[in-house]
């Protein structure tokens, strides 16, 4: 998607999407929980109040990273929403240390689930509306790449798991009698969302370091540049990303002999179809004159 003005109401509806269903999956699981009295539904309405969270801290992040660039800030606000995974990790991370010592808890004293149809229907419920977020967040994401989106859309694709392992822990408590599946199931719950948490720390932290692309897309940008019959050679390829702004950086080995009008009107034509490749990057070129013995780092 080329159009910014589209790009940033996409992600502002997903981030009022995403406040709305927390809202409403914590007062239907607060209803279900208080019936039911099952640890494993207890996990799942934490999971959605750190939801809920989570998706405030992304409404504000969203809001700062779609700042234009300013005088303190030439290269815009994108890695607010790098920020803003953390938060949310921190949070996510916490919910399940909690929900992991009331699982074991649990487990050393079983309890009997109360009302287990009642809270299987809101869990199903739950479902449909989550189902039909993470449908609208993995849209936005597609069209617009944003590192919080994603890292929002990963907590309610969590949250149709949990459900559904929450579903059938209940049915087999209430069934069978089998009362340690319950806080079984907030265990393993509390272990997935550890693991959600690790990763959106891993992207977050790849965003604040400045991760390079990826090597199919950097070889991409290469190749781009090297179609244009005056470019000899490319050299000092640099990139990374802020947000949903990617940037990138490059020197181009020209002829010697070229005047630097012309040298600048390479660069500029190289620089639009690397930019038509990569909508919404900021190119910068520098040219050389080929077989300029400079040193360079070399990275594989």
């Amino acid at each position: 998607m080329n159009d910014p003005a589209r790009k940033a109401a996409l992600m502002r509806s997903a981030t009022y999407a995403a406040m709305a269903v927390a809202g409403l999956l914590i007062a239907i699981k607060m209803y279900a929980w208080l019936l039911s009295d099952s640890v494993a539904m207890l996990s799942s309405l934490v999971d959605s109040i750190l939801d809920a969270l989570a998706s405030v801290i992304n409404f504000v992040a969203v809001r700062h990273a779609l700042m234009p660039p300013d005088r303190e800030h030439r290269f815009g606000h994108g890695k607010a929403e790098a920020l803003a995974g953390l938060g949310q990790a921190a949070f996510i991370g916490g919910s399940a240390v909690f929900l992991l010592f009331q699982a074991g808890h649990r487990l050393i004293r079983p309890q009997p689930v109360d009302n287990g149809a009642v809270a299987v229907t809101v869990l199903v419920l739950s479902i449909l509306v989550t189902l039909g977020l993470v449908v609208f967040q993995r849209y936005v994401v597609r069209k617009t790449g944003s590192l919080a989106i994603s890292a929002d859309q990963l907590h309610y694709k969590t949250d149709l798991l949990v459900n559904l392992g929450i579903i059938a822990g209940l049915l087999a408590v209430t069934g069978l009698g089998w009362h340690f599946v319950d806080p079984l199931v907030a265990a393993l719950v509390a272990g997935y969302i550890l693991w959600s948490a690790f990763s959106i720390v891993r992207d977050s932290f790849d965003h604040l370091m400045d991760r390079e692309f990826d090597d199919d897309e950097r070889a991409r940008v290469v190749a781009i540049a090297k179609t244009h019959a005056e470019v000899r050679n490319i050299h000092d390829l640099r990139t990374r990303s802020s947000g949903v702004q990617k940037f990138i950086q490059l020197h181009l080995e020209l002829d010697g002999g070229l005047t630097l009008a012309r040298a600048h009107e390479i660069a500029d034509q190289v620089e639009l179809m690397i930019a038509e490749a990569f909508p919404g990057a900021e190119v910068i070129i520098h040219q050389d004159p080929a077989g300029l013995d400079e040193n360079h780092p070399v990275f594989s």
